[in-house]
C-alpha cells in the first residue's frame, strides 16, 4: 500500500535524503590526510610534477587534483618536495629504539625505515652468557628489562616499544659465529657450519633480511671465504641479501672487493657492499678501479650494489686498533692481554701502525666513552689526549680501553672529498648513514657521535645535489627510496604510487641541509617539514607529534 505524505513531510524527507547523499559523497571523497600544492618526486626517478596526494589509513589512495576533496588534515606543500620516506639501508639502530622509540635523529632526517644488523653485529642470536651481559647493560643504562636470545624475541621487544619509524634487520655473522663456535680464532667443523646455516635460516624465516659480515672485526674476521660462501648459499635460498663490511678498506681494499664479489658468484647471493670507501691517503688513487670492479661485475650479471655516507671520516670502536689476535674472546680476555706486559710489544706495534697509516694521531678523535669519568676526552684527538694526559698515544689508548672496558668509540679522518663525490655519483650507490637513532637529550644525547647520525640524508640533498650538483634531486631521492626498497625486496614502499604505504617525507629543497658537526653533532637538520609514517603525521613543521606508527618489516621469504 502506498503511503501518502503531506507537503511538509515531503520537504523534510527530501532534505534528509539530500543530506544523506551529500554525506555519502563526503565519505567517498574524504581522506585522513591531503597533501596539496607540492611537487611530487615519486622516487622512481621520473620528472617532478604537481599533484595532490590523498591518504586514507596507511595507504596512498589518490594522486590527483584534489581541490574539491576534504580531509581531517590538509598539508599545504607549496614550494616543497613531496618524496617517499627515506630508507636508510645501512644503520646500527637496535636497542636505541627501546631506550627512546621517538628515533629523533633519524625521523627528523626524513627517514621512515631503518635497516639495521649491519657490519656483522645484531643483538641476536645470543648465548645465555651474552644475553645476560647485554641485558644487564641495558638495565643499568636505560632501565630496560626486556630479555631475548633470538630474533623473534628481539623483534617482539621492538614492536612493543612502538617506534616512530619502520624497522628491519640483518643477522650479524659475528653474533652467529659466537653463538655456535665462540669468539676465538678457530674454524667451524662441518657440523658447526651446518648448525650455523640452520640458525641463519631460522632467523630469515623469522624476518631477517639475510646476513651481514664485519670482516674487519672479531670474531667475524676469523672466518675464511668458504665459510661465508656456505652461509650465503642459505641466504640465497631465501632470496635474501648479503651485506658486508669488507675484510679491508685501505691497503688491501681491492682484494677485499674481489672476495665480496667471489662470495656472490659462488653462492648466488645478492651483494650489498657497506660504506664503500678507500681509507688513508696512500690508497685514495684506488677508487676509480674499485668502482670499475663493481660496475663490471654488475654489467656481467652479478647482483652487486653498495652504500655510502656523505662524510670523509669513519667511526668505529677503539678496539679495532688492536691486532686481531688480541681481540679474541670476551671483554675480560681482551683486557687481560692489555694488562699483560709480555704481549704489549706486539699490540703496541699494530696500534701505532694504525695511527701512522691514517696520517697521525691528530686525525683520530675520541667520540664517546661509556664510563662517565672518561667523558672529558670526548671530542679531542688522540694527539690532544696524549698531551693532556702526559702519556704517549698507545699507553693513553690502552689505559682508556681498560678503564672503559672496551666501550670507546673513535672517529678517523681518512677519506678524500673528490673520491666521495665519485662514489656517491655511481649508479650502483645508495645512501646509508652507518649511524644509530640518538637524540640531543637523555642517555642517547651523551658523547659526540659522528654527525652522520643526524645529517646524512639532508646533507646529500642540500650539499651534494643542490649545491655541488653531483647529481640532480631526483637521482638523489631515488638512491634513498626506490633503490633500497627494490634491493631489499620491501613491498609497496619507496615509491609514491596509489596503493602503496603512506611513508612520506616533505622537505624544502631550498633550505634542506645538515647542521650536525664533528664538534657539535647533536643538532637536527634544517628543511625537513613533514614526515608521515604508515599514514600517520609524525613530524609536523619540523616538530615531533608524539606519534608512534612505525612497524617491524620482516623479510618475505
Amino acid at each position: 500500500m502506498t503511503k501518502i505524505i503531506n507537503r511538509r513531510e515531503f520537504i523534510k524527507t527530501g532534505a534528509l535524503v539530500g543530506l544523506g547523499v551529500m554525506a555519502g559523497c563526503s565519505l567517498r571523497n574524504r581522506f585522513d590526510i591531503i597533501i596539496k600544492n607540492g611537487m611530487v618526486a615519486d622516487g622512481a626517478g621520473t620528472p617532478l610534477r604537481h599533484a595532490d596526494l590523498g591518504i586514507k589509513k596507511d595507504k596512498i589512495i589518490a594522486i590527483d587534483n584534489l581541490i574539491n576533496s576534504s580531509a581531517d588534515k590538509i598539508i599545504d606543500a607549496q614550494g616543497l618536495i613531496v618524496s617517499p620516506g627515506f630508507i636508510d639501508i645501512h644503520t646500527h639502530t637496535d636497542t636505541e629504539l627501546l631506550a627512546n622509540p621517538r628515533a629523533e635523529s633519524k625521523i627528523r632526517q626524513g627517514i621512515t625505515t631503518e635497516v639495521s644488523g649491519n657490519c656483522g653485529y645484531s643483538p641476536f642470536p645470543l648465548t645465555e652468557k651474552d644475553s645476560h651481559e647485554l641485558h644487564k647493560d641495558l638495565q643499568e643504562r636505560f632501565g630496560i628489562t626486556a630479555i631475548w636470545n633470538s630474533i623473534t624475541g628481539f623483534l617482539q621487544a621492538i614492536e612493543k616499544a612502538r617506534p616512530s619509524l619502520n624497522y628491519m634487520t640483518f643477522t650479524g655473522h659475528g653474533n652467529l659465529r659466537a653463538f655456535v663456535i665462540g669468539k676465538n680464532d678457530i674454524q667451524p667443523t662441518p657440523e658447526q657450519l651446518k648448525i650455523m646455516r640452520r640458525v641463519l635460516a631460522e632467523s630469515i624465516e623469522a624476518g631477517s633480511l639475510g646476513l651481514s659480515t664485519g670482516l674487519e672485526y672479531a670474531p667475524g674476521s676469523y672466518a675464511k671465504t668458504g665459510e661465508i660462501v656456505e652461509l650465503c648459499k642459505t641466504v640465497a635460498e631465501y632470496s635474501g641479501i648479503y651485506a658486508t663490511h669488507m675484510r679491508n678498506e685501505d691497503d688491501t681494499v681491492e682484494e677485499a672487493i674481489e672476495e665480496a664479489l667471489e662470495i656472490s658468484r659462488r653462492s648466488g647471493v645478492s651483494l650489498q657492499i657497506s660504506h664503500f670507501k678507500a681509507c688513508n691517503q696512500s690508497n685514495w688513487h684506488k677508487v676509480d678501479h674499485m668502482l670499475e670492479m663493481i660496475h663490471s661485475a654488475y654489467n656481467n650479471g652479478l647482483p652487486v650494489h653498495a652504500d655510502r655516507y656523505p662524510y670523509n671520516a669513519w667511526a668505529t670502536g677503539l678496539t679495532s686498533f688492536l691486532p686481531l689476535s688480541a681481540r679474541q674472546g670476551d671483554t675480560d680476555d681482551i683486557l687481560e692481554r692489555l694488562r699483560d706486559k709480555t704481549q704489549l710489544k706486539e699490540i703496541k706495534a699494530y696500534t701505532e701502525s694504525r695511527g701512522k697509516r691514517i696520517g697521525g694521531w691528530d686525525r683520530v678523535v675520541i667520540s664517546s666513552c661509556h664510563n662517565k669519568k672518561n667523558s672529558l676526552w670526548e671530542g679531542k684527538s688522540v694527539a690532544e689526549c696524549s698531551e693532556l694526559s702526559g702519556k704517549e698515544p698507545f699507553l693513553f689508548l690502552r689505559d682508556l680501553l681498560i678503564s672503559d672496558r672496551n666501550r670507546v668509540d673513535v672517529i678517523g679522518f681518512a677519506m678524500d672529498e673528490n673520491n666521495l663525490k665519485k662514489v656517491l655519483a655511481s649508479p650502483l650507490m645508495m645512501i646509508g648513514s652507518d649511524g644509530s637513532a640518538v637524540a640531543p637529550y637523555g642517555k642517547l644525547g651523551e658523547g659526540k657521535p659522528h654527525p652522520r647520525f643526524y645529517g646524512t640524508f639532508p646533507r646529500v640533498l642540500g650539499k651534494y645535489a643542490r649545491n655541488e650538483k653531483v647529481f640532480d634531486l631526483n637521482t638523489a631521492i631515488k638512491k634513498m627510496t626506490s633503490m633500497p626498497a627494490e634491493k631489499l625486496g620491501i613491498k609497496k614502499r619507496g615509491i609514491i604510487q596509489k596503493g602503496y604505504f603512506a611513508d612520506i617525507t616533505i622537505f624544502n629543497p631550498e633550505t634542506i641541509i645538515d647542521k650536525a658537526t664533528f664538534t657539535n653533532p647533536h643538532q637536527y637538520p634544517d628543511g625537513i617539514e613533514y614526515v608521515i609514517v604508515n599514514g600517520k603525521l609524525t613530524i609536523e613543521q619540523g616538530n615531533h607529534t608524539d606519534t608512534f606508527a612505525g612497524r617491524v618489516l620482516r623479510h618475505e621469504t
